[in-house]
C-alpha cells in the first residue's frame, strides 16, 4: 500500500466508525461493537466496497490503540477504592469472577478446541467491560445510586484479575516448551509485575517530579512516550505489552500529574481504541460467525445466568434489594475491550481459527444486550422473579 492509498485508509478508517456509531448511538448503543461493525462492513471479507485489503497493514495503529486503552485503564484505577471497600469487597469480586470465569473455563473445556483456548474463553466470559459499564452508569444517571460504587469496586477487582491473569497467561499462549520454560516466563511476567507495582507503590513522587510539565504538549510526549516504552519493554520481556501499559498508567495515575494526563489522553485513546476495534472488525468474516453462532449463544446464555446469580449475591452481601441486583448484574453483563484484546493474543499465537468469530458474535450481541438490559431493569425486576419491593430495605449504612 502506498502513501497516498496509507492515507485515504486510515482517514477513511476513521469517518467509517465514526458515521457508524453516531447511527448507533441514537438507538443508544455503545461504541465498541459499532466500530468493530464498522470493520466488518469494510473489510475483505464483506461483499461491496473494501476499505483494507489487509489488516495487518493496520497493525501499528491497532497496538498503539491497545496500549492506550490499557494505559487509560491504568489510570482509572484507584487503589483507595479498594481500601474502602476492605474485604467485602474483595469477597463481592471474588465471587463475581469464580462464577463467570469458572463457567467460561467449563465452557470452554466443554468446546473441546483445546487447553489454551479454554483458557482464553475463561477470560472472554469472566471479564465485563470497564468501557462499556462506565458510560452506562452515566448514560443510565445512576453514578449516585448506592451499588454504583458497589459496581465500580468489581471493576477494580477486575482490573487486578485482568493484570495477573495476563501475565499468567502470556506464557502459555506463547507456547513454552515443558514445565521449566513455563515457569520462567511466568517469573520473568510475575517479576516484572513486582517492579513496576513497587514503583507504583514507593516511587510515584520521584516519577511525579521527572514528569511534571506546566506545557501541555510536553506532557503528552512525555506519558505517551512512556507508555509505549514500557509496553515495548514489556513485549521484549516475553510479557504482554497490555501489562507493561496498564501498569505504567497505574503509577502516572497516583502523580501530582494524574489528573491533567487523564484528561490529555481522553481523546487519544477514544481515536486510537476505535482503529483497535475497527481493525478486529476487519478480520472478521461474517461467513465464519455463522460457522460458532450454536457456542455463542450458548456463552451468551452462560453470561447472562452467571451475571445474574453474581448481581444477586452481591446485592444480598451488601443488604440491598431486588432493583440494585439486576442493576448490578445489567450493567456488567457487556463484554468489550478485554475480550478482543485475548482475541488479538489468540490470533497471535495461532490458536483455533474459530476463537476469533466466536468473540466477535458474542462480543456484539452482549455489548448490545447488556445496555439495552440496564436499561429497562425496573421491567426485568419482576419477570427474574425477584420482588421489587426488597429494594426498600437497605440498610443506611449501604447509602453512602
Amino acid at each position: 500500500m502506498g502513501h497516498a492509498e496509507t492515507l485515504l485508509a486510515m482517514g477513511g478508517a476513521f469517518v467509517a466508525a465514526a458515521v457508524i456509531a453516531r447511527l448507533g448511538r441514537r438507538i443508544g448503543l455503545p461504541t465498541i461493537p459499532l466500530f468493530m461493525v464498522a470493520g466488518i462492513l469494510l473489510g475483505p471479507y464483506t461483499p461491496g466496497f473494501v476499505l483494507v485489503d489487509d489488516p495487518h497493514e493496520f497493525e501499528m495503529l491497532s497496538a498503539l490503540g491497545l496500549v492506550l486503552l490499557l494505559f487509560y485503564l491504568g489510570l482509572e484505577f484507584h487503589v483507595d477504592d479498594l481500601k474502602k471497600g476492605g474485604r467485602k469487597l474483595f469477597a463481592v469480586g471474588g465471587i463475581y469472577l469464580l462464577l463467570n470465569v469458572g463457567a467460561g473455563l467449563g465452557f470452554g473445556f466443554a468446546l473441546g478446541w483445546g487447553t489454551r483456548e479454554a483458557l482464553v474463553l475463561a477470560g472472554i466470559v469472566g471479564i465485563s467491560s470497564s468501557a462499556i459499564v462506565t458510560k452506562l452508569l452515566v448514560d443510565t444517571g445512576r453514578l449516585g445510586n448506592p451499588e454504583t460504587r458497589l459496581i465500580l469496586g468489581i471493576i477494580v477487582v477486575e482490573d487486578i484479575f485482568l493484570a495477573l491473569y495476563l501475565a499468567a497467561i502470556q506464557p502459555i499462549l506463547g507456547g513454552a516448551e515443558g514445565a521449566a520454560e513455563m515457569l520462567w516466563q511466568m517469573g520473568k511476567a510475575f517479576g516484572f509485575l513486582l517492579v513496576l507495582a513497587i514503583a507504583a507503590r514507593f516511587g510515584t513522587r520521584l516519577i511525579g517530579k521527572v514528569i511534571a510539565v506546566k506545557d501541555d504538549e510536553l506532557l503528552v510526549i512525555s506519558f505517551l512516550g512512556a507508555a509505549v516504552l514500557i509496553a515495548g519493554i514489556s513485549e521484549k520481556l516475553g510479557v504482554a505489552d497490555a501489562i507493561g501499559a496498564f501498569m505504567i498508567g497505574l503509577i502516572l495515575g497516583g502523580t501530582t500529574s494524574g489528573p491533567r494526563i487523564r484528561e490529555l489522553v481522553h481523546p487519544l485513546r477514544d481515536a486510537f481504541g476505535a482503529i483497535f476495534f475497527f481493525v478486529f472488525g476487519l478480520s472478521i468474516d461474517p461467513g465464519d460467525i455463522a460457522v460458532v453462532a450454536g457456542p455463542v449463544a450458548i456463552a451468551v446464555g452462560i453470561t447472562i445466568v452467571g451475571n445474574l446469580a453474581a448481581g444477586i449475591a452481591a446485592a444480598r452481601m451488601n443488604g440491598f434489594g431486588a432493583l440494585p441486583a439486576a442493576n448490578i448484574a445489567s450493567t456488567l453483563l457487556a463484554r468489550g475491550e478485554f475480550a478482543l484484546i485475548l482475541g488479538t493474543m489468540a490470533a497471535a499465537a495461532g490458536l483455533d481459527e474459530r476463537l476469533t468469530p466466536f468473540i466477535a458474535g458474542y462480543v456484539l450481541i452482549l455489548a448490545i444486550i447488556g445496555p439495552l438490559s440496564a436499561g429497562i431493569t425496573e421491567w426485568l425486576v419482576p419477570r427474574l422473579g425477584l420482588h421489587p419491593g426488597d429494594e426498600a430495605k437497605i440498610p443506611r449504612h449501604a447509602e453512602g
